[in-house]
């Protein structure tokens, strides 16, 4: 991992990365009261056909060592991953503004599929592993994720800056 210093010039220290993912694994999600001034919104953004950014929040979490989330392959952020993987995700977490670059690929693993199901399923979700057992399933989701089934995503990351949001400050871009 490659550390770089963005605020060194106002002579703060670089930023932590066991910091910033600490607070990752402690949980930051979406549910109302559990962080932002009421929650934690994350923010994927993939690109069209054309290039141009596509934005929109998804129910991510942080598990071993990386982001994780679920849509339906046919939504617009699903077909533009299928297309080009690249992607970015955004979160304000505590004491720091985060931004991920990374590419997002499809889990298929069923023992994996399984493990984030009942994760989400824990949080409040109440989703499963679908008849093929490689995608998930519920009575609901995000308007957004489109109908069921939903796949799992995995985001292998290239890069992460973050810019502390309490004293003393400071911003760092980390390359992995």
């Amino acid at each position: 991992m490659d550390t770089h210093n963005l605020a060194d010039r106002y002579e703060l220290p670089a930023l932590d990365w066991s910091s910033i993912t600490g607070t990752l694994e402690a949980g930051v999600d979406q549910v109302p009261g559990a962080g932002g001034p009421d929650r934690h919104t994350t923010w994927l953004t993939t690109l069209d056909p054309d290039g141009a950014p596509h934005v929109t929040a998804v129910g991510a979490l942080w598990l071993d060592g990386g982001f994780w989330f679920q849509t339906g392959r046919t939504t617009r952020k699903g077909r533009n991953l299928a297309r080009d993987p690249r992607c970015t995700l955004a979160i304000a977490i505590h004491d720091a503004d985060l931004v991920v670059d990374g590419t997002a690929g499809i889990v298929t693993d069923p023992a994996t599929v399984a493990r984030l199901a009942a994760i989400w399923a824990q949080g409040g979700w109440p989703c499963e592993v679908d008849e093929s057992g490689t995608a998930l399933t519920a009575p609901f989701s995000a308007p957004s994720a489109g109908g069921p089934p939903w796949s799992v995503y995995r985001v292998t990351t290239r890069s992460a800056s973050a810019v502390a949001t309490v004293e003393p400050g400071g911003a760092t871009r980390w390359t992995f």
